[in-house]
């Protein structure tokens, strides 16, 4: 299904009246419909142990006042499991599924294929809430479709049913841009931070001309308010600072407004409906801090709905993901000499701490500022927000995506075992509801709960019977007890987590990075990612001569990468390889954990069973005691000798049955392409649509990246009912 495609500027619709509402509305404050709206906040790589609202952050845990104001007057969620990685996490919020079921394991790359991503026929939090009369809009990061080997490209939001999207369809900030703007050829400095730095450092200054992509210039010589230097105010207003000069005419030719630079320059899309609009870098739409965008974004789209009907409004927060870059200091302060003496890349662990911290800081003052201007929330004489979650119609849900990534984790929690692993620093995350049905606010649950649930939560909220409405298998347990239940006894009796490597062409996967020269991951999506967290990219364009070259052509995996070091230096050139495929299950007490990594064979020099002809893997199972106790959790650090009782082997025994029990839950189905559980003349009409897109899409079912005749002929010899899947909670 092909989308309409709008280049330029939008001129209908301007942030200042957001896109498909009545500019009368009621904002959140105040509504006539009965139903109430929901605020949806997602927090990017922020994990629970970043919370001292929930008795956690170590000993300089990030300022969050505003979220703890919602989560004081609300439930804080003590023990929510998401998945380990942005996209799976995302996805199993808003459809309810686990990632076996929607194949989206992974962060979603470039390459990955539109089988590794949200299906137009899966039933979204969207959709599901038409049921009830909703608007929805999405601001902020997406990522969980498109734009790549999609055929709705950035027009995936609108084909997954929200209303109105503004924010970034692939979801991650790009990397720094250490020429600020091209002015590094005119000073022949390099600008780690991706702006030029105050006057105390060797490459900065303390005034300058800032440079609008209009042509417009103004001079900046003073400190700002918040305490940023000229060059990163200017960053701020989405300029280019060139140092110790005044403005002239025409701007040097030098300045390009036409590259990315992180959190400051974003190729922001826009999407209503069937019409897309890329919005170019040089547009001042796409320029400024990224956390203000998206909050502009929410408060102006909130405040043009109609107080008839109910909204859901999800602010996806692209912090605290890398690359870490300042924020502006009037969202979060930091003197200058603090800031700017922070590497915004090769940091030391405490550099990268006080950067997270910022940036983590800087989006609970966005956040805090959408409650402030629609509504939800009014200022005492003191300065601080005044929260009354009963004043309004509007329920609020504040989640993390997925565990913190290592180098930001707070003690006591293991940034050996963060973000990409099913071990708890990669998958417990915050979750606060609060709201005019929270009966008996500022309460915890300690119970299991897991971010497929918030699906059903959603439905909940409206009035909705979800597993009615659902056309096929959910993993979402139901939340509202919870909320109107002081004494609600468990509702679930297991937890699931995992990632993987979603599904490219052919097989294929990320090239894989090496990280302090010590470990192999090919979790990072792309080479620049695999840069922008500090690693070595040994994929396609490897050319390292001094060391191990293979000519450019890179490697395919971490197990190539050891074989190559082997060859080198023998055995103990070899690295660790991070697990490619990772499970975690747990009951009240326990936990297992299990991975699969990649091995090289070096007796063999292989990496590839020449009897299976598939890949070396070892597999590991471990067994966890585990708790939420504060401030010091129980953490799965040191695995149990379960074989050392009869207590702990049926312990083990049972984990695993659950687990292996979960994974079979969905038997495939080939040839299903509308996900109903039928193969039938429906699913060949869809191929048919979709043959003019020709490349991948949710038809191609033998995974080559084209829609062809191959995946009719499979259709066809899979006609009938699919085995049935199980839930499992």
């Amino acid at each position: 299904m092909k989308i309409l495609q709008t280049f330029g500027l939008l001129l209908a619709c301007s942030l200042l009246l957001s896109c498909g509402g009545s500019s009368s509305g009621g904002g959140a404050g105040s509504s006539s419909s009965t139903t109430p709206n929901i605020l949806f906040v997602i927090m990017d790589d922020v994990g629970i142990d970043q919370m001292e609202s929930f008795g956690y952050g170590g000993l300089n845990p990030p300022n969050m006042p505003n979220i703890a104001l919602v989560a004081n007057a609300g439930i804080r969620f003590r023990n929510t499991w998401s998945m380990p990685e942005c996209s799976p996490g995302r996805a199993a919020a808003f459809v309810g599924r686990y990632p076996f079921r929607t194949n989206i394991p992974g962060a979603i790359g470039k390459y990955d294929l539109a089988n590794s991503q949200l299906s137009p026929y899966d039933m979204t939090t969207p959709k599901l809430l038409k049921n009830a009369n909703y608007e929805s809009g999405m601001f902020g990061k997406f990522h969980i479709a498109g734009p790549d080997n999609y055929p709705d490209g950035y027009g995936a939001p609108g084909a997954l049913g929200w209303d109105y999207f503004y924010g970034w369809v692939d979801g991650l900030p790009g990397s720094i841009d250490t020429t600020a703007g091209g002015v590094s050829t005119l000073t022949g400095q390099t600008y780690q931070c991706g702006f030029v730095p105050g006057p105390t450092f060797s490459n900065g200054a303390a005034t300058g001309a800032c440079y609008q992509s209009n042509n417009s210039c103004s001079v900046i010589s003073v400190v700002s308010a918040g305490g940023d230097a000229p060059g990163k105010a200017c960053a701020s207003k989405g300029g280019i600072f060139v140092p110790n000069e005044s403005c002239q005419s025409t701007a040097p030719s030098a300045l390009t407004f036409n590259q990315q630079n992180a959190y400051y320059v974003s190729p922001l899309i826009i999407n209503q409906g069937s019409s897309v609009t890329q919005v170019p870098l040089t547009d001042s739409r796409s320029r400024g801090y990224r956390s203000t965008i998206e909050a502009n974004a929410a408060i102006s789209w909130i405040n043009g709905r109609s107080a008839s009907k109910p909204w859901m409004a999800t602010v996806s927060f692209t912090a605290s993901h890398t690359p870490l870059q300042q924020s502006p200091s009037s969202l979060a302060p930091l003197t200058p000499a603090t800031a700017e003496a922070v590497n915004c890349q090769s940091m030391s662990l405490l550099g990268q701490h006080v950067l997270q911290n910022q940036v983590t800081e800087a989006m609970d003052t966005e956040f805090g500022r959408i409650l402030l201007e629609t509504g939800l929330a009014t200022k005492g004489v003191d300065g601080k927000l005044i929260y009354d979650p009963k004043a309004s119609n509007t329920m609020i849900v504040i989640v993390g995506d997925n565990g913190t990534l290592g180098g930001s984790v707070n003690a006591p929690f293991n940034p050996q075992r963060a973000k990409g692993t099913a071990y708890q620093t990669g998958i417990w995350v915050p979750l606060i509801v609060s709201g005019p049905l929270v009966n008996q606010p500022n309460r915890e649950v300690n119970h299991m709960v897991n971010m497929v649930d918030v699906f059903q939560l959603f439905g909940e909220i409206a009035g909705l019977d979800v597993p009615a409405l659902v056309p096929r298998v959910i993993d979402s347990a139901p939340l509202m007890a919870y909320l109107t239940n002081v004494k609600q006894a468990a509702i679930r009796t297991v937890n699931f987590a995992m990632g993987s490597y979603n599904i490219q062409a052919n097989g294929g996967r990320n090239g894989p990075c090496v990280m302090s020269g010590s470990s192999c991951t090919q979790v990072p999506i792309t080479k620049s990612v695999c840069e922008d967290n500090s690693g070595v990219w040994w994929g396609p364009g490897y050319t390292d001569s001094t060391v191990i070259s293979n000519g450019g052509v890179g490697y395919k995996s971490c197990c190539e990468v050891n074989q190559a070091k082997y060859r080198a230096g023998g055995s103990s050139a070899l690295i660790q390889i991070i697990p490619e495929t990772t499970y975690g299950v747990r009951n009240e007490k326990y936990k297992l954990v299990q991975n699969t990594t990649q091995n090289y064979d070096s007796t063999i020099d292989s990496c590839i069973d020449p009897v299976t002809k598939k890949p070396f893997t070892i597999t590991t199972t471990e067994l966890f005691e585990i708790n939420q106790d504060v401030p010091l959790p129980k953490i799965d650090n040191t695995a149990l000798d379960y074989s050392a009782s009869s207590t702990l082997t049926a312990i083990y025994n049972d984990l695993l049955s659950k687990l292996n029990s979960i994974l079979a839950s969905q038997p495939p189905c080939p040839g299903d392409t509308n996900i109903d559980g039928l193969v039938n003349a429906e699913d060949l009409s869809i191929w048919q649509k979709l043959l003019v897109w020709a490349a991948s899409s949710w038809a191609d079912f033998n995974y080559d990246g084209l829609t062809n005749a191959a995946d009719a002929q499979i259709i066809r010899a899979n006609i009938g009912t699919c085995p049935k899947a199980t839930a499992v909670y």
